[in-house]
């Protein structure tokens, strides 16, 4: 066989192989020789092979006792399917669907459950007159019309899903350094457009460096670099060198992250024209191993002319198998080449099971017998030859014939972190066997033992059944509960009315009678007095039936000697003492059972071919929308990495666990990545041949992708030169506007008091540099109201404290030192008392604000001095001349002796922290007043910039914990109420409710996400799974295309910030007036927490 047959072949093998694959997927059937058969008579064409299965399914020869008619209901469409009973389940209503119930009669149904021959005539004769009805009028087969349904539905939502307009991309940060690489740090991948798939197949790939040096030392074939011959050359040399720019830029780039889309679009492209195929994540990464293996089978093919070339990525993720099988009691072997194996989840607990069920097909008892005229067919599958990567694609999604529609399946399923493969291999197979047929006989055993302990457990033959060890245990406490020789109503009147009880007919004894154990007299009660008789009994529903004082509480034995007391309780001790000791036994027994067959390959020989766990994708949401990440090891760390886009981040097995063997929530795995334990190459990074070290960064890169590396980083670094240059020429426009304004306002106040009539001062005239010397806006504002005035009324009030202190009168300049001093000490008071949450004294005074955040001395200083220079001060002598000594300080404090630089940035500290309050107090006032869309954007910058304050020092910001809250509730109830619109189906609600999804609840999803704080991390879980529920409801088309366009937005995990709105403008407050609504709003809240609400 020449080489170009035998890659022709090779190709073959695999197109056949994943047509099987998805043909098992699409109609269910697990009968491989029906499903080559279904190929062969179609002609390779999936949906004539469906067609083909479906009538397969429908014609089963009826003289089978089990062969039955059954009449069901589809949407609008009655049909009759007729078919064994192990055929007949896809075609029967799903439990969970509207109608699938037994309580629902249906009138068109005929009940076939019973033994009543004359339905089951009825149902033939109906099903016959349906069909001939249909085939007069259509000249169709109901069969015909029933695969005609099915094939429309997918194709039409095939078509639907590649006409709809991509998700909305997430947008670049516009400060550089957001997007610069930390030392050491994987490189992520942006999310393009629907390609979250892209990046954790490409990410798993990139990380094993065997992998990554093949693709990175790729040079393509001489013969083909000025014209492909072929357009599958023109398409995969493109796709090959793009490959290669990407992994190049994942191993040196300065980017926290790479844009994949020149990749992307090539294999994409490879879909347009066939729109009728069902697309998904599987047959993409198919697509691209493919392709790189067509790329170095090219090469191959030229470096070794003459002999039979080997190709890498063959080696690497290709193995055989040997099917060995029976059919119609022929006995054959075949070997096959298998990539990514596919594995069944339903039904199945661990990956060992579902191995165990993939490589045995059919009935298999014939292989091991010398039968050769056995009419019975099944095959065996063992593994010859392993891939160095195996790779295990489980088969989440299932077809729903009755819905036209794939659904997901969210079961569980276990894996283990190390997977030894030995049993599945051709040269253990007869080990293998014994071992086998000794576990089925020991689950045999097991099924045994477990029913003979149900029966202990759950003894009766009632509805409601109890362990039979506390059967007996009640059993004793009624017998040794005290005897009582009456009736437990003899003593109460029959004559009574209905509602009475013998309570209210008894005379009511004094208060000496009365007691815990007093017995009325003997015969009392059945000839009550006459007064009580004339009594009318009052109705007390919730006393009438309590039992009079002299009679137990709890039932007891009314006739029993004291022989058959010690008799009976010797019996039942004895009895509960030997089912206590039979289920322990039983107990004992299973778990013996469970772990022999735990134990059953952990011998040494059977631990010969280790598989270690490299990399786990995983599929969050729903069969037609969700988002994919992969888990990969990093060796060299010990470590788990989380790959989500652009996020990388460290993990652990814990968190692996949890996300992906499913049935926790709508995320699982759907592809493991194994590599060979005993080829350490595939992981081993690369060492220099002279020098002897590890290369890393762009030594790892060949000369051509170092220089396109080189070439991006030196974009990058300019774009950083370029955004620093831009930002201090921002903050030099700010801080030049500030001084002009400042001078300009000092004109005035200077104009002002030359023109009153006023003598002339004798101080010098301020200088023109002066400007950073005026006080901000919550120290002096032009009016002398609100809290200026408050703030002149505090300074005055240290003033006149310091001279009342005095014992002899002082110069200005000391009554200024003393007036500073008496200031510090009130509001160092107030930064060191603890106070209620609502009376924050930060907001009061920035003076406290600087203590508990432990400003420098001079910033202190300074801050006092300008409050005390404050020209609005009193018009008295004594603080005009205290106003002027200050002034005059200011003046004379040189610029080396204070940083302006470091007093303007605590003073801007302090002005983000009101602004920070104002968003607070303002997104707190408007959630109370349940306006959740005007208080989302408040609440949302509150925290991001509280977040920021915080970084400095925990006092410079806010409680996060409670703005976080409150985000987090705002957005769950905008969330709940766009759910509610959705669910309302009037067009204008469902667009509004979209809407306020699209335009404010997902564009704040990455926040929640960044930081992985568990609680907002479950409140996003909660908002995807309202909106993941609605998936397997019936609705109209529109809104199932509406949903289908949002949920992927919804669920991409991206933690890329998309650029908001500008921050809503702030109002001005004075401070008095902020520290009384800020107190209100955090004092309310206190109230509805103290209530529990």
């Amino acid at each position: 066989m020449t080489v170009e047959q035998n890659v022709l072949q090779q190709h073959s093998q695999k197109h056949q192989q994943t047509l099987l694959n998805q043909l098992r997927e699409v109609t269910g059937t697990t009968d491989v020789q029906l499903l080559q058969q279904a190929l062969q008579v179609s002609h390779g064409d999936l949906a004539e092979a469906v067609a083909f299965l479906t009538e397969k399914k429908a014609k089963v020869p009826q003289q089978d006792e089990a062969t039955y008619y059954q009449t069901t209901q589809v949407g609008n469409d009655r049909y009759i399917s007729v078919g064994s009973q192990a055929d007949t389940s896809e075609y029967l209503p799903h439990p969970a669907l509207p109608g699938a119930g037994p309580s629902q009669a249906d009138t068109n149904v005929i009940d076939l459950t019973g033994d009543d021959k004359d339905d089951l005539q009825r149902a033939i004769a109906l099903s016959l007159e349906e069909s001939s009805r249909a085939f007069r009028e259509t000249g169709i087969t109901d069969e015909e019309q029933a695969i005609s349904r099915v094939l429309e539905a997918s194709i039409a939502e095939n078509k639907a899903s590649l006409k709809r307009t991509h998700t909305e991309v997430w947008s670049d940060s516009p400060n550089p350094h957001d997007r610069k690489r930390m030392e050491n740090c994987p490189v992520g991948l942006k999310n393009v457009g629907n390609t979250c798939w892209f990046s954790a197949v490409i990410q798993s790939l990139f990380n094993l460096l065997e992998f990554q040096r093949l693709v990175l030392h790729y040079s393509p074939p001489a013969r083909v670099q000025d014209l492909p011959r072929n357009q599958k050359e023109h398409r995969n040399l493109p796709f090959m060198q793009e490959l290669r720019n990407l992994f190049s830029l994942m191993v040196g780039s300065k980017r926290k992250y790479v844009d994949p889309s020149c990749a992307v679009e090539i294999l994409k492209d490879a879909f347009k024209s066939s729109e009728s195929q069902q697309q998904d994540v599987s047959e993409f990464t198919h697509k691209l191993l493919d392709w790189l293996e067509d790329a170095f089978q090219m090469k191959a093919e030229e470096d070794r002319e003459g002999e039979k070339p080997k190709n890498p990525m063959v080696e690497l993720f290709y193995g055989r198998f040997l099917a060995v099988g029976v059919l119609e009691g022929k006995k054959f072997e075949n070997t096959e080449m298998f990539g990514q194996y596919p594995l069944q989840v339903n039904g199945f607990k661990d990956l060992h099971e579902c191995l165990e069920a993939a490589m045995i097909e059919g009935e298999i008892e014939s292989l091991h017998s010398s039968a050769e005229n056995s009419a019975k067919s099944g095959q065996e599958h063992w593994f010859t030859e392993l891939p160095p990567v195996l790779t295990f694609e489980l088969s989440r999604f299932e077809f729903n014939q009755a819905l036209g529609r794939p659904e997901k399946i969210h079961s569980k399923l276990e894996f283990p972190s190390m997977l030894y493969m030995d049993r599945y291999m051709d040269r253990n197979r007869e080990i293998t066997r014994i071992k086998r047929e000794e576990i089925r006989r020991l689950k045999e055993h097991l099924t045994l033992l477990q029913q003979r302990l149900e029966r202990y457990l759950s003894y009766g033959s009632g509805p409601k059944r109890f362990p039979l060890a506390d059967v007996l245990q009640y059993a004793m406490e009624f017998t040794s509960s005290k005897p009582v020789c009456t009736s437990p109503v003899g003593d109460i009147d029959t004559s009574a009315p209905p509602g009475g009880t013998a309570g209210q007919l008894l005379p009511v004894p004094s208060t000496a009678e009365q007691g815990p154990s007093s017995t009325p007299p003997e015969g009392l009660a059945p000839t009550p007095a006459p007064s009580t008789q004339q009594r009318v009994p009052i109705h007390k529903p919730f006393t009438q039936s309590r039992l009079p004082p002299d009679l137990p509480m709890h039932p007891a034995p009314r006739h029993i000697t004291e022989e058959e007391l010690r008799v009976l309780e010797a019996c039942l001790h004895r009895w509960r003492s030997e089912v206590e000791n039979d289920t322990r036994d039983l107990q004992g027994s299973i778990s013996r059972i469970h772990r022999t067959i735990e134990l059953m390959y952990s011998d040494k020989s059977m631990m010969q071919v280790p598989y270690r766990l490299h990399a786990v994708l995983v599929h969050e949401g729903q069969a037609n929308a969700g988002h994919y990440w992969a888990y990969i090891y990093d060796p060299h760390q010990r470590c788990w990495m989380k790959y989500n886009d652009i996020s990388v981040t460290k993990s652990s097995w814990e968190e692996l666990v949890r996300d992906s063997f499913g049935g926790y929530r709508n995320a699982s795995a759907y592809c493991l990545m194994y590599i060979n334990d005993k080829k350490p190459f595939l992981i081993e990074e690369e060492f220099d041949k002279e020098t002897g070290q590890m290369l890393s960064g762009l030594d790892k890169l060949p000369p051509d992708l170092k220089a396109y590396v080189k070439e991006d980083n030196s974009l990058f670094d300019k774009e950083m030169e370029v955004w620093n240059t831009l930002q201090a020429r921002k903050a030099q426009q700010e801080k030049l506007a500030l001084a002009v304004a400042a001078a300009a306002t000092a004109a005035v106040a200077e104009t002002a008091t030359t023109t009153s009539p006023q003598p002339m001062s004798t101080e010098p005239s301020t200088p023109d540099n002066s400007a950073p010397q005026q006080d901000p806006e919550y120290m002096e504002q032009p009016s002398p109201t609100d809290y200026s005035k408050h703030l002149q009324e505090d300074t005055e009030r240290a003033i006149s404290k310091a001279a009342a202190e005095q014992q002899e009168e002082r110069s200005p300049e000391g009554l200024l030192t003393a007036a500073i001093k008496v200031e510090y000490t009130r509001l160092l008071r107030f930064a060191q008392e603890d106070t209620a949450p609502g009376s924050d004294y930060r907001l009061q005074h920035v003076i406290v604000y600087f203590i508990q955040n432990q400003a420098p001395k001079k910033i202190l200083e300074r801050t006092l001095l300008m409050q005390f220079a404050d020209r609005n001060l009193g018009f008295n002598e004594r603080c005009k001349s205290i106003m002027k000594v200050a002034r005059a300080k200011l003046d004379l404090i040189k610029p080396e002796e204070i940083n302006m630089e470091e007093y303007e940035m605590w003073h801007q500290d302090y002005r983000n922290f009101r602004e920070t309050t104002i968003f607070l107090m303002i997104g707190l006032e408007l959630f109370q007043k349940k306006s959740f869309v005007e208080a989302l954007m408040y609440l949302i910058y509150s925290y991001q910039y509280n977040r920021e304050l915080l970084v400095k020092g925990l006092y410079r910001g806010h409680d996060d914990e409670l703005i976080g809250l409150y985000r987090r509730e705002c957005l769950l109830k905008l969330n709940e109420n766009a759910a509610g619109m959705f669910e309302s189906g009037e067009e204008p609600e469902v667009s509004n409710g979209l809407s306020i999804m699209n335009e404010l609840v997902v564009p704040c999803i990455p926040l929640l996400l960044v930081h992985d704080i568990e609680k907002d991390l479950l409140s996003v879980e909660d908002m995807r799974n309202r909106w993941c529920s609605y998936l397997g409801q019936e609705m109209e088309p529109n809104l199932q295309e509406k949903l289908t366009d949002f949920l992927p937005k919804l669920l991409d995990c991206s933690t890329e910030i998309k650029s908001f709105h500008d921050p809503p403008k702030l109002p001005t407050y004075s401070t008095l007036e902020l520290v009384e609504r800020y107190g209100r709003v955090i004092a309310s809240l206190s109230r509805v927490h103290a209530d529990g609400r």
